[in-house]
């Protein structure tokens, strides 16, 4: 019986809400702007980019262990469990590991690229139309398309192994090579750095979520961390990939609460102005991007707040979230592209399949421990934090396929 990890099979992101609520070919050489006259890049095109000027850091890519019993398996955050196929991805895994500090000129290349040459397809299929060779072209512009979407994927996956890198973090590897004789312990749990993303009011909710999934205390002792338990693999998958998807939806709900609040707080400084269209209506496409990609990084609570006031801020958005009708849970728990759907489940599935198959087996049962199960929770909440984000930047230059 097939048993792949599938999103369809996954539980609903609302079950998990709190208990209270991506080798060219040939050498040739890439430049990008204000670089070293050092630096090369085996690419052919010239990095164009509208990323703006960003501080890099060459640090050393730091790595965990994972062991079981006598055997045990190193990692990097370069050694993640999906490997990029695509042409771009391969490029950007070998940038990431050999010339960090230029990967978002590189990344932000590839993506101009890759809508070029998808557009160019297109637009020869339909000047092509009523030619005797529209047929040919409407296939070629449909491969294309195919192989654009697996690529842009595998850009998105690197971005997102950038930003754990950023956290000093590396993604878990393929649990086949990490588990042995049933046993599995990952160290270091790397809990601070994984948390560390989230604002104090998110934060709370991720850690009511950690308790409602693997049945951990937030305040629980070492002991409590230590102690095993048996699970089936492929369940430790399900609740992996909805964890993905209860962080993508936090992210989601904290900015929409994030511009409400911001909104109110316009409408008591100018109380006579009226307006039918709802705020995120208002704004155009990139600047409605920039806007929902930035917001999130407000800081909720100010240096300046008492505690009255933090505990209303975590209160306000606990309550903000479960007083959301079934539409707008739907809209904020919703991947918006397709290209998010396929990667989570390459992801997981390639985290948790068998080396060869990638398939779960059902009944295969592990023993870890409390603190493992919940490294891999944080991780997979922090991985739909940063799809949230990324996947905003990239629709803003390569057109994402809506879902």
């Amino acid at each position: 019986m097939d048993h792949s990890l599938s999103l369809h099979a996954a539980p609903s992101v609302s079950s998990f809400l709190p208990s209270a609520v991506k080798n060219s070919q040939g050498p040739y050489v890439l430049t990008p702007p204000n670089s070293p006259s050092n630096f090369t890049f085996t690419r052919r095109r010239l990095l164009r980019t509208g990323f703006t000027s960003t501080a890099f850091n060459n640090r050393k890519i730091p790595s965990v262990k994972a062991s079981a019993g006598a055997s045990h398996c190193d990692f990097s955050s370069l050694n993640a469990p999906f490997e990029p196929r695509s042409a771009p991805g391969k490029f950007l895994s070998s940038v990431l590991q050999n010339q960090r500090q230029f990967f978002h000129f590189a990344a932000a290349d590839e993506l101009k690229q890759l809508a070029a040459d998808r557009d160019a397809a297109v637009a020869r299929m339909f000047l092509s139309s009523d030619s005797d060779e529209a047929c040919l072209h409407r296939r070629i512009a449909h491969v294309k398309e195919h192989d654009c979407q697996a690529a842009v994927e595998d850009v998105i996956y690197m971005l997102i192994i950038y930003k754990f890198s950023e956290i000093r973090v590396p993604l878990v590897p393929k649990l086949s090579r990490c588990i042995y004789n049933g046993r599995l312990e990952i160290w270091p749990s790397k809990d601070w750095e994984l948390e560390s993303i989230h604002s104090v009011e998110v934060l709370e909710m991720v850690k009511e979520h950690v308790s409602t999934v693997i049945g951990l205390r937030a305040n629980s002792s070492v002991t409590d961390n230590w102690a095993t338990t048996e699970i089936q693999r492929l369940q430790v998958g399900r609740v992996y990939a909805a964890s993905i998807l209860y962080g993508y939806f936090l992210k989601s709900a904290s900015s929409r609460h994030q511009l409400e609040r911001c909104l109110s707080l316009a409408h008591q400084e100018h109380p006579n102005y009226r307006n039918s269209l709802q705020f995120p209506d208002l704004l155009p496409c990139g600047f409605k991007s920039l806007v929902f990609g930035r917001v999130s990084d407000i800081k909720s609570v100010s240096s300046g707040q008492v505690p009255g006031r933090r505990e209303k801020n975590l209160e306000e958005l606990r309550c903000y979230v479960m007083g959301f009708d079934p539409d707008t849970l739907q809209r904020c728990a919703k991947l918006k592209s397709k290209e998010a759907i396929s990667l989570i489940e390459k992801h997981s599935c390639a985290l948790f399949g068998d080396e060869q198959t990638g398939m779960l087996e059902s009944g295969e049962v592990i023993r870890t421990s409390f603190s493992s199960l919940k490294r891999l929770v944080l991780e997979a909440v922090a991985f739909g934090s940063f799809l949230w984000d990324i996947e905003e930047y990239v629709d803003t230059v390569y057109k994402l396929k809506d879902n």
